[in-house]
C-alpha cells in the first residue's frame, strides 16, 4: 500500500503531466467555471492591482474594487495559489534570479504585454483562447496577430544571441522547505475557500467556487508545464508540435462546451465578445505576441512561472499590469471605449464586436473553429516532419 501511495503521489504531484493531459483538464475546469459564474481571464485580475497602486498615487480619482471582492482578481489569487502548490509539492519552488540583461527584457516585454492586452481586451487567454471558446471572432483575428508577432520576436531573440550574449543569475534553493510551504498552502486554500463560502455578502460562495476552479486551472498548468507561448513559438525555433498540439485539443473541447453553456441560455451569449474584432485584436495580438516570447511567458505562463519561483516573471507581471492599467485608463478618459445608450461596450477604433453564431449558427460556427483548428494542427504536423516555418539561427 506504501508503494502504490507513493507511485500515485509521483504521478499526480511530481511527475510533469504530459501537455495533453494539462489541456484536456484545463479545459475541464474552464468550462466549470464559466458555467460557475463566468469565463477565465488573466489582465484584468492584473489591472485591478495595478489600479490600486496609481489610486495609492493619487492618479486615479476613484478607487477600483477591493481585490478579494473582485472576480477577476480572485481568479489570479486562486491561479497563482494552485500553481504554487503544484510547484511546492514537486519540490519545484525556488527563487531564481536572472542576468541583469533579463531584468530589463522584463519591463520592456512586460510594458508590450500590457498595450498588446489593452488593444485587443485581453492577453492571450482572455484575447486569444477564451475569446474562440466563446464563439467570438475578435478571438480568431488575435491568434493571427500573436503568430505574427511571434515570428518578428524569435527573429529578435536570435538577433539578440548573437550580438548580446549574457551569462550569469543564480538560484536560491529552497526545495527543502517546499513541503512545509505546500501544507500551508493547501491548508491556506482549505481556509480561503471556507471563509468565501462562509461569508454573509451575496458573492461570497461565487467568488469561493471561483477560487478553487482556478486553483485547479493553475495546478494543472504548472504539472504540464502547458504554455501558449510555446504552443507558438516551437514551431519557429525548433519544429517541435506537442504544445501546440495540447492547446488545439483543450481549444476545441473547450468551444464545444461553452457553445452548449451558451445556446442552453446558462451564460449571456455576449460574454467576452469584446468590440476589438478589427485593429484592436490584430495590432494588439502582434503586439503582445512580440512582448510575450520576449518576456518568456505568456499571461497565464508568466503567472504560473511567478507560482515557482522565477524573478523575472515576477517583473514582466509587474509593467504587465501597470501598463495596462495606464493604458485602459487612457482608453476611458478619451472615450476611445465607453459604454452607449444601450449599455453596450463599443470602441471609435479598434474594431467592432462580432458574435460569429449571429452570423453562422452555433452549428456553423464550431465547424468554422473546427476547420481553424484542424488546418493549425496539419500545419504544425506538416512542419515538426519537414522544419518549413524553422527560422535559422
Amino acid at each position: 500500500m506504501k508503494e502504490h501511495f507513493k507511485n500515485v503521489y509521483r504521478t499526480l504531484c511530481v511527475e510533469n503531466w504530459s501537455p495533453l493531459i494539462g489541456g484536456i483538464m484545463i479545459a475541464f475546469f474552464v468550462i466549470l467555471l464559466e458555467m460557475w459564474y463566468r469565463p477565465w481571464g488573466i489582465v484584468g485580475g492584473l489591472r485591478n492591482w495595478a489600479d490600486w497602486v496609481f489610486y495609492g498615487l493619487g492618479l486615479y480619482e476613484d478607487a477600483p474594487p477591493h481585490p478579494l471582492w473582485f472576480s477577476s482578481s480572485v481568479l489570479n489569487i486562486g491561479f497563482l495559489w494552485g500553481a504554487f502548490i503544484s510547484a511546492t509539492l514537486a519540490r519545484e519552488f525556488s527563487l531564481r534570479v536572472p542576468p541583469g540583461i533579463e531584468f530589463v527584457k522584463a519591463i520592456v516585454s512586460g510594458i508590450l504585454m500590457g498595450i498588446g492586452a489593452a488593444l485587443a481586451m485581453g492577453c492571450n487567454i482572455g484575447g486569444m483562447y477564451m475569446a474562440i471558446n466563446n464563439l467570438a471572432a475578435n478571438g480568431l483575428l488575435m491568434w493571427i496577430g500573436l503568430v505574427i508577432g511571434v515570428r518578428f520576436a524569435v527573429k529578435y531573440l536570435y538577433w539578440e544571441i548573437e550580438h548580446l550574449p549574457s551569462g550569469g543569475g543564480f538560484e536560491i534553493n529552497l526545495s527543502k522547505i517546499n513541503p512545509l510551504l505546500a501544507i500551508l498552502a493547501i491548508i491556506g486554500l482549505i481556509w480561503a475557500g471556507k471563509a468565501y463560502f462562509g461569508s454573509e455578502k451575496d458573492m461570497g460562495a461565487t467568488l469561493g467556487g471561483c477560487l478553487i476552479l482556478t486553483a485547479g486551472i493553475g495546478y494543472a498548468m504548472h504539472r504540464s508545464r502547458l504554455c501558449i507561448v510555446n504552443a507558438l513559438r516551437e514551431p519557429y525555433m525548433s519544429g517541435e508540435a506537442t504544445m501546440a498540439r495540447a492547446v488545439i485539443v483543450s481549444l476545441l473541447l473547450t468551444s464545444i462546451g461553452i457553445a452548449i453553456i451558451k445556446l442552453a441560455g446558462i451564460r449571456d451569449e455576449m460574454a467576452y465578445v469584446t468590440p476589438t474584432f478589427g485593429l484592436g485584436a490584430l495590432v494588439g495580438g502582434i503586439i503582445f505576441g512580440f512582448g510575450m516570447t520576449v518576456a518568456g511567458g505568456c499571461g497565464s505562463g508568466s503567472l504560473w512561472r511567478v507560482a515557482e519561483g522565477q524573478l523575472k516573471l515576477w517583473v514582466v507581471a509587474i509593467f504587465f499590469g501597470l501598463s495596462n492599467s495606464l493604458v485602459r485608463h487612457l482608453f476611458s478618459v478619451y472615450e476611445i471605449l465607453y459604454v452607449n445608450e444601450d449599455g453596450e461596450l463599443v470602441s471609435k477604433w479598434l474594431g467592432k464586436s462580432v458574435f460569429l453564431p449571429d452570423y453562422l449558427g452555433y452549428a456553423g460556427t464550431i465547424l468554422l473553429i473546427a476547420v481553424f483548428l484542424f488546418i493549425w494542427r496539419v500545419l504544425v504536423d506538416w512542419n515538426e516532419e519537414t522544419n518549413r516555418f524553422v527560422l535559422e539561427l
